[in-house]
Order: C-alpha cells, then structure tokens, then sequence
C-alpha cells in the first residue's frame, strides 16, 4: 500500500492495522511501507481521541525514554522529557506518561514485553477508545 493510500485509512481500519500488534512482543517493522502505514493508523486514531496513555517497556530507562520522545512528538505533545536522577533504575523499565496531565513516571519492570502501549481516552462516544500495541520502540524514531 502506498503512502497516499494509507492517508485515506478509516477508523476501523486503523484500528485492523494496529491490533495485529495485541498483545505481542513485535521488535521491528519489516519494511518502509508497513511501519509508514502504521504510524498513519496510530495518528488517525490518537487524532479521534481526546488525550492518551502511553506506556513503555523498555531494557533501561534511557531506551524507554528515548522510545517516548519521538512517540509523544509525533502524536503532538509538547512535553519535554527530562532525564531524572531519580531515574537511576537497572535494568527493565515500564515508563507510564498520561497525556491528560503530560505526566510521567518510571518504574522498574519485570515483564518479558518490549514496546509501546498506547491507549487513546474519549471522554464522549463519539472518539475513539481503546489500547493498541505492543508497539515497536522504534516506530518513530
């Protein structure tokens, strides 16, 4: 599928796009034209919500962070995203950012999952809610 296809995606099939990702721990994206695809389907999507909830497991905090920053940008956030010392966590991390307040937090993780959750929030019927991923880390980058 082309670019210019993949513009004119709609909602559920979007939606199609990115819940082949449910629940699986996809490191990378094969080719230019499926990862384009897929960051047009997660933009259409986050562009029908009203704020999302963004989630990272990553290897270490700065994996996680660097992961974050290109993610919040292209969904349209201008939150800055600092390295805290607070931060000095080994080892796998889950970072949780909450778009209605363009907090974040870290935490250490556990889990074998690598990737982004992303949870788009419609406080009406009419936007789109739902979680999508485990994205690639990369997707944005």
């Amino acid at each position: 599928m082309s670019n210019q296809n993949s513009n004119n995606l709609t909602v559920e099939e979007a939606e199609k796009i990115l819940n082949k990702f449910t629940c699986l721990n996809i490191q990378s994206i094969p080719s230019p034209e499926e990862k384009s695809r897929t960051q047009y389907a997660l933009l259409l999507l986050t562009r029908s919500s009203d704020y999302q909830m963004l989630g990272v497991c990553a290897n270490s905090v700065k994996e996680g962070l660097s992961a974050l920053t290109p993610y919040l940008e292209a969904i349209g956030y201008n939150t800055t995203i600092l390295y805290d010392s607070a931060f000095q966590i080994e080892g796998p991390v889950y970072i949780k950012f909450n778009g209605k307040r363009e907090s974040y937090h870290v935490d250490s993780y556990t889990g074998e999952y690598r990737g982004v959750l992303v949870s788009c929030q419609s406080e009406d019927g009419e936007g789109v809610n739902g979680t999508y991923g485990y994205l690639p880390l990369d997707l944005f980058s």
